[in-house]
């Protein structure tokens, strides 16, 4: 539903407003009910004495059941994955106003304001972790879940904790004290209990073409507040793979993964004013005329602050079972300065955090701080030589990342190695080892237009 409305009646201004509800098809479900029998079911092998004794696989030999009720060792741990149940259709709610002011026949400048809210999202979730609780006790509770005894620790009273609970033996088979102890910890499944909202200043000057030029400059400052972005990891490397908590859902509230606060972007043609009947040359003709006419210069230039990246332990310090890096550190109260460094090797400091009490979750919190900004500057030379009637040639000049600039990619946030009683800071705690661009490249074609 939308609308458009001229205030004045001279055809100068326009207020234009709207709203939308969207529905999600839900036809990438695929992808979590595959990887389960009788398909692709995903088991833990036992480990003994450091390797699989099972391995390489032969032909006709079995593989050991999977453990449940019963069944001695030695025997597999199932890792399910799948979806919510009792799923509701993901919606989107959208809106948006925006004010337009002609400035001349040519040239109008746009001021608006859009948001959105989302419900019934995927999330990512690990359906057999610890469930927490908070430390009823006032002498303090022993915190560590399924962390080895010598890792477990004491919190007070109040604190959001996973309970110390040992391992236990049954029929020779170590079992942790997950909700379903004969599965391991699930391999994303996807629950709709996500939400998401978005609100952005838009502004934008557009110039239509008018004497060979025309442009458009547009700028953004906006946020996106959601609860996990990465149900799949390519779409939130930058962030934990799951929720920290399935119980707990508040704590993963954070800027998404994807989220760019302010962009900067613009993008322009001009057909040179050289030639017969131009600014410049008008009175050539012949070859020179073919020479220096037709020529058209265009470009595009972006600019955008870094995405949200989420500092990591490295290992499951909360104790919930999750056996992916997920876990986010303390942030250290004695730092002092900065905890972005902004360069290449170490993008953080990694002393600005410390480790979490065993059987806690940490509180430096998801999308805490900034990855590197972006840059670029593409460019290209146009040049139309018309052949005959209805038959042109196009030469084309193209130069993407103009200025060489080097726009870094996200860096390393595993910010310590080892584990819960014996670890250190990690030599590559915020090291970036990629860039997010290439170098400049150049390359020159010939398009025949018929």
């Amino acid at each position: 539903m939308g609308l458009a409305w001229d205030p004045t009646g001279t055809g100068t201004w326009a207020v234009r407003a709207a709203f939308g509800i969207h529905n999600d098809l839900l036809d990438n479900l695929g992808i979590r009910a595959q990887p389960n029998p009788p398909f692709a079911a995903r088991e833990a092998l036992p480990v003994t004495n450091g390797f699989l004794p099972l391995l390489p696989l032969k032909k006709n030999v079995a593989l050991p059941p999977t453990c449940g009720p019963g069944i001695p060792a030695p025997c597999s741990i199932y890792q399910p994955a799948g979806f919510d149940p009792n799923l509701f259709t993901p919606t989107i709610q959208m809106w948006d106003l925006t004010v337009e002011r002609q400035l001349a026949k040519d040239l109008m400048l746009q001021v608006g304001y859009a948001g959105s809210q989302s419900y019934h999202t995927n999330l990512n979730m690990d359906t057999n972790s610890i469930p927490p609780e908070v430390c009823q006790n006032p002498q303090g509770c022993r915190s560590g879940g399924i962390l080895p005894a010598n890792q477990a620790a004491t919190v007070p009273q109040g604190t959001l904790y996973i309970p110390s609970r040992p391992p236990v033996v049954v029929n020779g088979v170590t079992l942790f004290q997950r909700p379903n102890p004969y599965v391991a910890n699930s391999q994303g499944t996807w629950f709709g209990q996500g939400t998401a909202s978005y609100h952005a200043l838009n502004v934008s000057l557009l110039k239509r073409a008018s004497r060979g030029l025309m442009f458009k400059t547009n700028y953004s400052w906006g946020k996106v507040l959601d609860l996990n972005s990465a149900i799949l990891a390519v779409s939130g490397e930058n962030e934990p793979p799951s929720t920290y908590s399935p119980v707990y859902r508040h704590l993963n509230k954070g800027v998404a993964a994807y989220s760019i606060e302010h962009q900067f972007n613009t993008n322009f043609s001009y057909q040179l004013p050289l030639g017969s009947g131009q600014r410049f040359g008008s009175g050539a003709g012949g070859w020179l005329n073919h020479l220096i006419g037709g020529w058209q210069w265009n470009g595009i230039v972006n600019a955008q602050t870094g995405f949200p990246i989420t500092p990591m332990v490295g290992f499951n310090s909360s104790g919930t079972g999750n056996n992916t890096v997920l876990d986010v550190p303390d942030g250290n109260p004695n730092f002092k300065g900065s905890v972005i460094s902004g360069t290449p090797e170490h993008w953080f400091d990694p002393r600005g955090y410390k480790m979490p009490v065993a059987g806690t979750f940490g509180n430096a919190g998801r999308s805490s701080i900034r990855g590197p900004a972006l840059f670029n500057v593409d460019t290209s030379l146009f040049k139309r030589i018309p052949i005959r009637e209805g038959v042109t040639l196009q030469f084309r000049a193209e130069a993407f990342n103009v200025f060489n600039h080097t726009n870094f990619g996200l860096p390393n946030q595993v910010v310590f190695q080892g584990n819960t009683s014996n670890y250190s800071y990690s030599s590559s705690a915020g090291e970036i080892t990629q860039t997010a661009t290439t170098s400049r490249q150049i390359q020159f074609a010939l398009k025949l237009i018929f």
